[in-house]
């Protein structure tokens, strides 16, 4: 029985952390991002058409975020930056592949600095012909 009470209270602490810890880590998502946004998805099984959604939270404690000083930073203290991509025309732009080096310069000079969580630029997860 005693076993059972410390067990229960263990249990009762660990979720009132992890709910803390969503709630601070909240607090530090730039303006307009939300915990539930999809950050990216993956198929749950090879050539299936279902495909799960990876939401902030979910990448947020992958990395061990944390909120200091008003900043969200990973578990090594790396400051993360969001960076939604861009790419998801149906119909691209004449200049899409300029568009598309941009980006990957600018990914790779934000990386040197930040933790870059890359969000997809098609958060409904539908596949564009």
């Amino acid at each position: 029985m005693q076993k059972l009470i410390i067990l229960s209270l263990g249990l009762l602490l660990s979720i009132a952390f992890t709910v803390s810890a969503q709630t601070r880590a909240q607090s530090c998502l730039p303006n307009g991002m939300k915990l539930t946004d999809i950050v990216s998805y993956r198929t749950i099984k090879p050539g299936a058409r279902r495909q799960g959604a990876i939401t902030v939270e979910q990448k947020l404690a992958e990395l061990r975020a944390r909120c200091k000083r008003g900043k969200l930073v990973d578990a090594r203290g790396r400051e993360i930056y969001f960076y939604r991509l861009q790419g998801c025309w149906g119909n691209p732009p004449s200049d899409y592949q300029e568009i598309l080096q941009r980006q990957d310069q600018e990914i790779r000079r934000l990386k040197k600095r930040y933790t870059v969580i890359e969000m997809t630029c098609n958060p409904s997860g539908v596949q564009i012909p």
